[in-house]
């Protein structure tokens, strides 16, 4: 977007262009007379926390050789290849000119004194070690700052949050044109587009001190006036409008601008979309749309094996632009489970257990799986360019091998409305008949029913079909790793008769994140948090349903995205789940052999089984698996901060918390809660480490949680088959189970922490 700005770095810029070279890693290495030996040592002594290092460093020119990636770090290190390695050499002319860009750099940065002297020390005839030692020198000190505005504007908040620079701080020209910069945009985001902000600095350079002053002046209104759209061949000049989040006659604000600028992106339509506005001192501004079209179509078709999917294919179709109007259509396919027949168990594929007790034929987990929809857009509906309303329809089934099929269809229907830039607002009504096929213990675990009757109720169709309303708003720098402000999103979601779900709930969900730099720009501190009910609507119902809970739609905690010091969803309330062949060799609490063939198993005490040699078995026998809570509460903290090995690493230590309770803290429930009934619910606080490589497509991330929670005593369930059914049997003696096994010395302290490895923060 091509719009007028005045920057106070603009002087600056002709200095630094009268004395030295153009950008300096945007030019070719000069010529020198001698051979240019090789930078293998580059040091910046005398710098203080005062200036960024990193940004230092990226100032001059002079650079030292290093290793293209960190992943070759190690190679690096002992290996002198050149494919490995990103070279630099010296060039005696740049670094006589690094020496201005680093006074200019501190100049900038409010210190007018500093000094500057270069060694280069011969390591060898080919290399070489160059030094930099600085004497910053005292800064130059803001003694008073005035900032006069019109108070019918501007709150005094306000001023106060755009102004970056304060009495007390050297006199940083950066942060003196980012306040202007600010100050400018508000009064612009007011519709005073030609508002003026005066900047004037007094010096004192005997006592290094400065008196600074911004004075705002609005002058007029501005509003739109004419619209040109260029650039269009088979878009409709209707659509691009459509798009606009203003008319002709609008205010002209430039939240409006970034907002159209962003809607033309988010179509797909467009490779390039920028406002040109005539730099003109009038109340009306004309608004020129530059625009390059993108192709209207993409398709794509993919084929993929996996050791236990077997071969999958999937294909992708979208059309930006169906029927004209910006609608978006998106058709996707997935099959996999293709050939299973012939690879199941052949070579290294996986073997399908012969087990036909979970669905009546173990042929079916052979079967294809597939996942289909279709969805269609409508943007700028009812000809508003905030609201959007989809519609989509999908079909699935899907497989975990000897677990569980999961057959569904149904379809959806979303109305959105942007609130402000980037926060929109949705309500959203979802039809969907399920059928889940899968033994007892699935049943028992995630839906909380063991009893044969329930399960096989379960087993049947039923309709899940919420109405669910959400917002959320973005307010953070950056996409993928922000260092600055703050996220949030909340959900409210019901089903009941009314929406025709034979599950029946109210939900309550929200989450926020903030983000604030610390010391160094590069420094981030990181919090997150998040809160949540659900609460079944059971009881005068004919559907089993009525008084369970869809596992969906329960709360989970732990993982590489909420408590890291556990495995995936395994904080929280869980069951064990034990084969009951373990229960031939176990004792009742009465001391008596366990019997595994009738009802009387539940009687049998899970910690008393023994292996064939009279010893006790592990802990790793028996299978955690997460049921989920009815409520939830997490929080987590993290510390971002630079490592001094390469520029791409980062490293982090955080604090993660999270309690997972079920039926407390129930502003949903006939009783309300306190804070005190949560942390009584299954809950654990996990300290940990992690260390981050910034890669094109995001920080891939390596983080180990410490897990401190202690054993504790939980249900087990098992299986019988009788004739020919397979009934879910309780214990009614709990096991005194450990996540961390039964290991002795410093194993039981390695088993504790928790590896994970992802692509993104965490949050």
């Amino acid at each position: 977007m091509h719009l007028p700005r005045l920057s106070g770095q603009l002087a600056l810029a002709f200095v630094v262009g009268a004395f030295a070279a153009p950008p300096v890693h945007a030019q070719l290495p000069h010529r020198d007379i001698t051979p240019a030996p090789e930078v293998r040592q580059l040091d910046l002594v005398g710098v203080s926390k005062s200036v960024d290092r990193t940004e230092l460093e990226a100032s001059i020119y002079t650079d030292v050789t290093r290793c293209r990636t960190a992943v070759l770090a190690f190679v690096c290190r002992f290996a002198r290849f050149r494919g490995f390695e990103e070279r630099h050499y010296l060039n005696r002319q740049e670094l006589q000119r690094d020496v201005l860009r680093i006074r200019v750099f501190y100049y900038k940065h409010g210190f007018r004194e500093t000094q500057v002297d270069t060694v280069v020390t011969k390591l060898n005839d080919k290399q070489v070690a160059v030094r930099f030692d600085i004497q910053e020198g005292p800064p130059t000190i803001v003694t008073a700052l005035n900032v006069s505005y019109d108070s019918a504007l501007l709150s005094r908040r306000q001023v106060a949050r755009l102004t970056l620079i304060h009495t007390g701080d050297p006199l940083d020209l950066y942060l003196v044109d980012s306040t202007r910069v600010g100050f400018q945009n508000e009064l612009w985001d007011q519709g005073y587009a030609d508002a003026l902000i005066d900047t004037s600095t007094v010096v004192d350079p005997v006592t290094r001190t400065a008196n600074l002053q911004f004075r705002l002046v609005k002058n007029h209104l501005t509003t739109v006036g004419d619209i040109a759209i260029s650039g269009t061949d088979q878009v409709a000049t209707t659509t691009v409008l459509n798009s606009l989040s203003f008319r002709s006659g609008d205010l002209y604000r430039r939240s409006a601008m970034l907002e159209s600028q962003r809607n033309l992106y988010e179509s797909n339509l467009f490779k390039l979309a920028t406002f040109e506005i005539p730099p003109t001192f009038d109340s009306v501004k004309a608004v020129n749309v530059l625009l390059r079209e993108a192709p209207l179509h993409e398709a794509r078709v993919g084929v993929g094996f996996n050791t236990v999917d077997f071969i999958q294919s999937d294909v992708r179709f979208t059309h930006y632009n169906l029927f004209g109007g910006a609608r978006r259509l998106d058709i996707t396919g997935a099959v996999g489970n293709l050939a299973a027949g012939a690879l199941d168990n052949n070579k290294f594929f996986h073997h399908i257990r012969e087990d036909s007790s979970i669905t009546g034929d173990a042929a079916d987990f052979l079967q294809p799986t597939y996942q289909a929809s279709i969805d269609l857009r409508q943007p700028a509906f009812l000809q508003r360019s905030r609201n959007s309303l989809s519609i989509g329809a999908f079909t699935q089934r899907r497989a975990v091998p000897a677990v569980v099929i999961d057959r569904g269809y149904g379809g959806n229907i979303t109305y959105t409305r942007t609130l402000g830039l980037r926060a929109p607002a949705s309500l959203t009504y979802k039809f969907e008949e399920t059928r889940v096929e899968a033994g007892g213990p699935y049943f028992c675990v995630n839906f909380g029913v063991c009893d044969t009757t329930s399960i096989s109720a379960l087993r049947s169709h039923q309709r899940l079909s919420p109405v669910t309303a959400q917002f959320q708003v973005d307010r953070s720098d950056q996409p993928l790793s922000p260092t600055r402000g703050y996220t949030a999103r909340a959900e409210l979601e019901t089903a009941s008769s009314y929406t025709a779900s034979d599950y029946k709930y109210n939900r309550a969900y929200a989450e926020g994140t903030f983000y604030s730099r610390l010391g160094s720009r590069t420094n981030v501190f990181a919090a997150h948090m998040r809160i949540g009910f659900v609460r079944p609507l059971g009881g005068g119902g004919t559907s089993i349903a009525d008084a369970v809970l869809h596992p969906r739609k329960r709360f989970y905690a732990g993982g590489s995205q909420s408590v890291r010091g556990y495995g995936e969803n395994q904080l929280g309330p869980r069951i064990l789940t034990l084969p009951v062949t373990y229960l031939v060799r176990a004792k009742t609490i009465t001391g008596t052999p366990c019997d595994v063939t009738t009802n009387a198993i539940r009687f049998c005490d899970p910690n008393t089984i023994t292996d064939t040699l009279g010893n006790a078995v592990g802990d790793d026998k028996f299978t955690s698996r997460a049921t989920g809570g009815t409520s939830l509460l997490e929080g987590s903290v993290e510390y971002r901060f630079p490592l001094p090995l390469l520029a791409s690493l980062t490293g982090a230590v955080f604090l993660d918390g999270a309690a997972v309770g079920e039926r407390v803290l129930d502003p949903l429930g006939d009783r309300a809660g306190t804070l005190a009934n949560l942390v009584n619910g299954t809950g654990a606080i996990t300290p940990g480490f992690g260390v981050r490589y910034q890669s094109s497509v995001g920080p891939i991330r390596v983080d180990v949680g410490f897990n401190p929670s202690r054993a504790e005593d939980l249900a087990v369930v098992t299986e019988i088959t009788r004739n020919g059914r397979t009934e879910v049997i309780p214990l009614d003696t709990k096991k005194h189970w450990s996540a961390t096994g039964n290991a002795m010395g410093i194993g039981s302290v390695l088993n504790r922490f928790t590896l994970h490895l992802s692509i993104g923060q965490a949050y």
